[in-house]
């Protein structure tokens, strides 16, 4: 720590230079309320266990309180000469209690257990907000896909045109992949429920310590079971942190979409002039900056991923230095993600989908190869005998400079004596239908996603 802070061991104060680089005030100061509150459970419980006086814990209560309220009003001086949040708050409270007195809240902690359970409980009271913000971007999927129901696309594969899908049940599946993330940031939320303040610096403390009544003031679940473990963890910070990169993918792949289905090639989408940005130079610009925006920031949250899985692979136990680096990529990956998912929210709620072009682009007859297959098979073929009569047919109909529906029916019939006169009628519309089982995109089971993602949103 500090050389002006920690001095006892030390002949000389800590160069100015060295303060400047191992301070983090400006990116740890984020913890200021979790540092208080900690410090009030554990100066309570100091006290409450006799281990101080109980006049000495209700002063320094007090002026934890005090310090808390310059903080949020703004008054409070923030110096990168007491490195850390930890230090400058302990050092605003010897100012207005006394150093002897505020001198006894470090006892039975160490920095090590201390910012450890700061970092927790922050995550513990942000990753609420995070799965509301989820919450709120898939509702809007949800509302817009109640919308679409009877809208038809082409549905892609390879980014190809491959079969007619609706464009209820494409929604549908950004709001499947933000379900899974809720699923991960709630065992996130699991992963962080645990107290470490009480390991010390690495062994525990010899004091009678009341973990248990620390953990229930603050709302911990349970107390760390290892105090080697509990100061060098950081497998907390690498599970938000991979949530929320695998959210991230997520989310850009939504925004490319909008990317595309908003080009003249495509169409399929309008943005609102609210969430478009024109060009400096060409003034019939509408550009989707916002979508490029999300889809480019995910490469900022896979880089803190990468920076804190390289920063703990090589450490030994148990807390080293390097752990101060653990904050500024979790603080900067949550603050961008929900930005994104606001932002996303946004977009989908006020975007305009042209039903016209999707359904006129759904019309090509190529998508409904699958179906002619498919109505051969019915007629007692075997797929892979149906799945090359239909690509003579498709061959067919690109020699003749003809789409598949414009072959007539005696040029089916001389591929393929299985074809009747009901294979005319073959069209998007039947092929959405037909695909009507659980999670198909056929109208019954798109309704049924639906009433599903009610339920998870409580809305049902």
């Amino acid at each position: 720590m500090s050389g002006k802070r920690w001095s006892g061991r030390f002949s000389k104060a800590t160069h100015k230079s060295v303060e400047q680089f191992t301070s983090s005030v400006d990116v740890d100061r984020e913890l200021w309320r979790e540092d208080i509150d900690a410090s009030i459970a554990h100066a309570r419980m100091l006290g409450d266990q006799g281990i101080i006086p109980k006049e000495a814990a209700a002063r320094i209560i007090e002026g934890l309180g005090e310090v808390g309220a310059e903080i949020e009003a703004g008054r409070f001086q923030w110096r990168d000469d007491l490195e850390d949040v930890h230090g400058n708050i302990e050092g605003r409270l010897a100012q207005l209690i006394g150093a002897e007195t505020a001198g006894r809240l470090h006892t039975g902690r160490s920095r090590n257990d201390q910012v450890a359970t700061d970092l927790r409980l922050w995550l513990k009271r942000r990753l609420p907000g995070v799965r509301e913000s989820i919450a709120r971007l898939q509702r809007s999927l949800m509302v817009r896909a109640e919308e679409q129901v009877d809208t038809v696309l082409p549905g892609y594969t390879h980014l190809q045109r491959a079969q007619p899908v609706t464009l209820a049940h494409h929604l549908l599946a950004y709001f499947e992949m933000l379900q899974r993330d809720q699923v991960r940031f709630a065992s996130c939320l699991e992963s962080v429920d645990e107290l470490p303040l009480g390991s010390g610096a690495l062994a525990g403390a010899p004091y009678p310590l009341d973990r248990r009544a620390v953990a229930d003031e603050l709302g911990f679940a349970r107390v760390s079971a290892n105090s080697l473990d509990a100061v060098s963890d950081r497998d907390f910070v690498i599970d938000v942190q991979a949530a929320s990169a695998t959210c991230m993918m997520h989310l850009s792949r939504l925004a490319e979409e909008i990317v595309l289905w908003t080009t003249s090639e495509f169409g399929f989408a309008l943005l609102d002039d609210a969430y478009a940005t024109g060009s400096s130079l060409m003034p019939q610009k509408k550009n989707p900056d916002v979508a490029e925006l999300v889809r480019g920031r995910s490469g900022r949250v896979y880089g803190n991923l990468t920076a804190i899985l390289t920063t703990m692979k090589g450490l030994p136990l148990s807390y080293n230095r390097d752990l101060q680096e653990d904050k500024a990529g979790l603080f900067d990956s949550l603050h961008t993600l929900t930005s994104c998912l606001e932002a996303m929210t946004g977009m989908i709620e006020t975007i305009t989908f042209d039903a016209a072009r999707t359904e006129a682009a759904a019309s090509d007859p190529t998508l409904l190869a699958t179906d002619f297959a498919d109505y051969l098979v019915q007629r007692g073929a075997p797929f892979e005998e149906a799945h090359g009569i239909v690509g003579r047919l498709v061959r067919l109909a690109e020699d003749s400079e003809r789409s598949l529906t414009e072959l007539s029916l005696d040029e089916l019939r001389g591929v393929s004596s299985l074809f009747d006169e009901d294979v005319l009628c073959i069209s998007a519309e039947s092929s959405v239908e037909s695909r009507s089982l659980p999670g198909g995109t056929g109208a019954d089971s798109v309704r049924t996603q639906l009433e599903r993602a009610r339920q998870l949103l409580g809305e049902a």
